[in-house]
Parts: C-alpha cells; structure tokens; sequence
C-alpha cells in the first residue's frame, strides 16, 4: 500500500472521525456480540442529531473518493465540514432548484430534514464547536467580504449572521489584487498560519466572496515519546520504499477493531479533550476495497465495535501534508449542476445583482507528530455578477468621429481617420 494512500487514510480519520465526535455522531459502544448484523446496528442508531452528522459524513466520503480519484497516488487532506458549511450557507441566497441542488448535493433528504433544520443543525455545530476549552483548541467561522456597490437583502445579511454567525467585511473588488489580500490575511489569522493562500485570484467581476474556516490542534491522552521516533521504512508500493521518520510506542491498550469484512484494522487514538482520531489501515491490495464502502454506516459500524485490546507496539509515521483544490471543477460529479451555470439563482443574496457562482476554492493542512495533531482547513465561494454579452470593436481600418459639445448640442470636430500614423493634411505630402 502506497505512502500516500496511508496518509490519505490517517488524515481522513482525523477529520471525520475527530469532528464527528464533537458533534455526537460517535455511537454507543455498548453492543452485546459482534455478531450483529449492519441492518441491526443501524435500527439500533440513536435519532437525535443523526441527520445532520450522517449527511455531513455521507457528503464527506463522497467528495473524498472525487478527490482520490482526481489525484491519483497523492496525499488527500480536506475539511469536509469547512466545504459543507460554506455551501450550506451559501444556500441561504439560493432559490428555486438551486437551493435544492446545493442541500441535495450536501446528501440532505429535503423530505425527512427541512431547509429550516439543516441551517440550524450547523448553527447548533457551530456553537458547540467554539465553545471554550482548556484541552483543545478548536475555531470554526464564517465571514463575507462584499463590494459597497452590492446591495445583500436584509433577510440574508440577518439569517448569515445569526445561523452561521457570519462577519461583513466591506470590500472594494474594484481592485482585485488588494481584496485577495485581504481575504488571505483573514483566513491566515483564523487558521493561524497553515492556510496561507486560500485564493491565487479573484475573478473581473467578483462582487462578493464567501469564507468558512476551521482550526484545530489536539494533544494526544498519551504522548508519543520523541526519543522513539525514528527512521523506517515505509512502503510507497510493492517497488517502491522511502524512509520516514516513525514514531513508536510499545505495550499500550487502544480501542481496536479488525474488519474481515472489508479487510482493515481500525485504531483509535485519543485526545486530552476526549476526542479521537481515526486510523484505517487496510491490508495489502485492499484500499479500493475499502474506499468503495467509505459509507456514513461504515464509519459507525467501525466505531460500534471498537474495544480496548493490547497492542504490544505501534508505529505511526509523522507527517504533514497539505493540498489546495478547485472544488468547481469536483462539485459537479456530485450533483452540483446549476450551481456553476448561467442558470443559477442567488436571487436571496440581492435585488440589485444577478450573482453566479465563479470559483469555489478549499485549502487545508494537517501535521501529526509525537504531542498529538494540528490541522486547517478554509473553503471560498466567489460570486460574480453575470456577465454581459462579450462585445469587441476593432478600429482597424478608417473611421469617421465627431467632437460634440453637450451644453449646446453641437458637432464641434467631424472627421475621418483614414491612416493614425500620418498627421499631414490631405493633399499634401509630409516634408
């Protein structure tokens, strides 16, 4: 199995499986026999609050194999909450199939879980996320930079604010360079320096960007030891070895489970805060196995039965990778159509512009090492007003002007240009 599939996998599990736990997707661990069959275990599945966590974890996977398979044999690292929360809030301008679209696409039954509910699922993530902690340190926000010459309806401006606790920050887009400045400082301050560069450019006609951030650093419940790390191998692919360095710990009681079914084993390590991160290591060969059930119920049936074994050693590179992604060109294989078309309907934003979305960016980063985890990750969506019909005149060959003056109406030069490299006057040959 390749290097960059194993960190593929770590960095999966500790976006997923960490956050799912703050926000009570992690399941009771208290099953009787392991012989319980799926369909079992899900009957079993507490309702409360599962909604929102399933869809974030379905649309999560989803996107994830999109990424795989647009990269392959790279490192994948992304927030899935960051982009579910970036497009969920842009859903409150949305209308018509748009706003279908945009919830549908996020994996939302419209019929079991309404609009009203979905918004205040993530408000609810996003309270809960920021509360104040002394055993971890965890942002998550959101923020609209918006041109003075885009008039945001007072319905939208209220429902950001007070759903997605949204920041307005006035921003003059007739001078691009210093509005992605602005922009980038922003979320460089709110991730504390991983995402560096969410956006390389905005668009001609940007009128307003749509930022979520997310930050988070952990410290493992039981520290590696730096005296242990060391150099190992690590096997890229069956021809291909590299060296990295691998720390190591000896004689330890982790929650631990082997999946025959889908051929991995599953460990779990946790932070001070009680949170956890998620490793999956499937066996030789059998990553496309494994990718190909990534499912919500995946993620609780591994979790359902993990139990406390002992693990006489553990090695676990240290690592950091990081990635930046044009989810425009990704979205649209998950259902995100009219979103990106000239058919879209932002028409809940403003009265004033008719929007499109341009560019939807995502940034993140993610370092494991001996003290535990830190990791990043931001999610931009441009908006542009909807350009007119692209109109070019040449003036390649003569052409006739006037000079009028408008307080009296009058034509006060006419003329013809027959050739702009010659001043002299006609009949009459230069010197």
């Amino acid at each position: 199995m390749s290097a960059e599939r194993r960190s593929l996998f770590l960095a999966l599990g500790l976006l997923v499986a960490g956050l799912c736990s703050r926000v009570h997707c992690v399941l009771a661990d208290d099953l009787e026999s392991k012989n319980v069959t799926r369909q079992d275990q899900r009957r079993r599945l507490p309702v409360h609050n599962q909604a929102i966590a399933s869809s974030n974890t379905d649309f999560a996977f989803s996107l994830y194999k999109e990424l795989a398979v647009a990269t392959p044999g790279k490192n994948v690292i992304f927030s899935p909450l960051s982009v579910s929360m970036a497009l969920a809030f842009l859903s409150l301008g949305a209308r018509g199939k748009t706003l279908t679209e945009l919830l549908e696409g996020l994996k939302f039954n419209l019929t079991e879980t309404p609009e009203a509910e979905i918004h205040r699922g993530f408000q609810h993530i996003l309270r809960m996320l920021n509360r104040p902690s002394n055993l971890l340190q965890l942002t998550l926000g959101n923020a609209m930079f918006v041109d003075e010459r885009l008039n945001l309806l007072d319905k939208f401006r209220k429902d950001a604010q007070e759903l997605y606790a949204s920041e307005v920050f006035p921003t003059d887009f007739q001078d691009l360079e210093a509005a992605v400045r602005l922009i980038n400082a922003y979320v460089k301050n709110k991730t504390e320096g991983k995402i560096v560069d969410l956006f390389e450019k905005l668009e001609p006609l940007s009128y307003a960007v749509l930022v979520n951030y997310i930050y988070f650093k952990g410290t493992w419940k039981t520290p590696f030891d730096t005296n242990l790390t060391s150099e190992a191998d690590f096997h890229v692919s069956e021809n291909r070895t590299v060296r990295v360095p691998m720390m190591h710990r000896e004689n330890l009681i982790l929650p631990y489970f082997r999946d025959e079914e889908l051929a991995c084993t599953v460990v779990e390590l946790k932070y001070t805060s009680n949170d956890s991160a998620l490793f999956i290591l499937p066996d030789e060969g059998k990553t496309p196995d494994v990718e190909a059930k990534l499912l919500p119920e995946t993620l609780r049936w591994w979790r359902s039965f993990l139990r406390p074994r002992w693990i006489t050693e553990l090695h676990l590179p240290r690592f950091s990778i990081s990635s930046n992604y044009k989810l425009h060109d990704i979205l649209p294989k998950l259902g995100f159509n009219e979103v990106f078309t000239d058919k879209v309907n932002l028409s809940g934003i403003s009265d004033t512009e008719d929007l499109l979305v341009s560019q939807v960016t995502h940034s993140a980063a993610l370092e494991v090492n001996e003290e535990g985890t830190e990791a990043a990750g931001a999610t931009g969506i441009d908006l542009n007003i909807r350009s007119l019909e692209v109109i070019a005149v040449h003036f390649d060959r003569p052409f006739l002007f006037a000079v009028i003056l408008n307080d009296i109406q009058s034509i006060i030069f006419l003329g013809k240009v027959t050739n702009p490299g010659s001043s002299s006057p006609s009949g009459r040959s230069p010197p």
